[in-house]
């Protein structure tokens, strides 16, 4: 079949702008991490007087750069819009994401979607494989304290453990109030078949949009950052404590990403942007922790409850296009996310600014001493 010219303007086009995206990419990478760790390196002095405020201003640099990251989609088309509870409620208390994992782009896409929620991505605390440690990022995660987590059998319990230290020596150090997790433990595509003969050995549903969940981390997760009252049960939601000191972990939100045709976005489609603009759907749903069970066996039928939901509520998605209503509802509310250009601009533009003049120190100490 001949290629017509407008076929052949398109592809031309697309190709064009991908390697002109891919180019800033790079060069946004190559100027905004290596000032971010210049920064806090200048910082120290800070760290040893004022932590609070050393890890504040860190806190600050991480949210910039993750809207930098979500800028490159955002620019692309590649948008949000949000159903269910509107977790901006609590984004000044403690609490764990569940997030369903389907492709690289999930990151990306709540590194958007939390943007416009207060405080909470500058004091985020991730989960993530310990393959992205070797990422250009991964310094930037390892700075901030995010934990990486090795999979497979073999490492589980000495990974557990390692997670319960990372969790007592930097979670409340560094002032973390949002944990984010993907417990089923890899990519859909990966996991699918072994955790659908799983179901099938042990009498569970058949899942197809989701896996099952495994609880390990979760449980850590809880049995960590849960303050117990002074009566042994655990706070959440409503529970008042003494003032100064923390309430602990107080709400868990399961967070669904629905992608249009179950077509997922890999990071290799949000640096550069030849997929056609798309709307990614985000569906919260908050629980007091006070309400999610401690014990192992009730934990883990808690846990597995929450991703059959999430697979009624993709099913519902994929057929209609949207979400299903709250229960004792009629209607379905979304939101349209949204980011400011400006500010977007304005973030790209100090990385840049940082860059020259990092660079414009190093020459000037260059010259100065040979």
């Amino acid at each position: 079949m001949a290629v017509t010219l407008e076929q052949a303007q398109r592809v031309g086009y697309t190709c064009l702008k991908a390697l002109l995206r891919f180019a800033f990419m790079v060069a946004n990478n190559l100027v905004a991490i290596p000032s971010y760790v210049l920064y806090l390196i200048v910082l120290q002095p800070l760290r040893i007087l004022d932590s609070k405020s050393f890890w504040y201003i860190e806190g600050v640099l991480f949210k910039w750069l993750l809207a930098m990251v979500a800028s490159w989609g955002w620019w692309a088309g590649y948008t949000v819009v949000e159903w269910g509870d509107d977790v901006k409620a609590v984004s000044e208390d403690e609490a764990m994401v569940l997030v369903n994992h389907q492709a690289t782009g999930d990151v990306c896409t709540l590194m958007m979607c939390l943007q416009d929620k207060g405080t909470v991505v500058r004091q985020m605390m991730w989960l993530m494989d310990h393959i992205f440690k070797y990422t250009n990022f991964g310094i930037v995660s390892l700075i901030h304290g995010d934990f990486f987590i090795r999979q497979g059998r073999t490492h589980r319990d000495q990974q557990l453990m390692l997670l319960k230290d990372h969790l007592e020596k930097y979670y409340r150090s560094r002032n973390r109030k949002w944990i984010v997790l993907f417990p089923e433990g890899g990519f859909l595509r990966k996991r699918r078949e072994t955790s659908q003969a799983f179901a099938e050995k042990n009498n569970l549903p058949f899942l197809e949009h989701v896996t099952l969940p495994r609880v390990g981390a979760t449980q850590v997760i809880l049995k960590t950052l849960v303050a117990p009252q002074e009566n042994g049960t655990p706070s959440g939601g409503d529970a008042v404590r003494k003032e100064g000191k923390s309430k602990g972990l107080q709400w868990v939100i399961d967070t669904t990403i629905a992608y249009p045709k179950a077509e997922p976005i890999d990071i290799q489609t949000w640096i550069l942007g030849y997929r056609q603009p798309t709307v990614t759907h985000v569906h919260y749903r908050i629980f007091p922790v006070k309400d999610v069970p401690a014990e192992p066996e009730a934990l883990t039928n808690w846990l597995y409850q929450r991703f059959i939901e999430k697979e009624d509520l993709l099913t519902h998605f994929y057929e209609t296009g949207a979400f299903p209503p709250p229960q004792g509802q009629t209607k379905a509310i979304s939101r349209a996310m949204t980011l400011s250009n400006l500010w977007l601009v304005a973030i790209q533009s100090f990385a840049f600014l940082s860059g020259g003049m990092w660079y414009c120190l190093f020459q000037y100490l260059y010259h100065c001493l040979f």
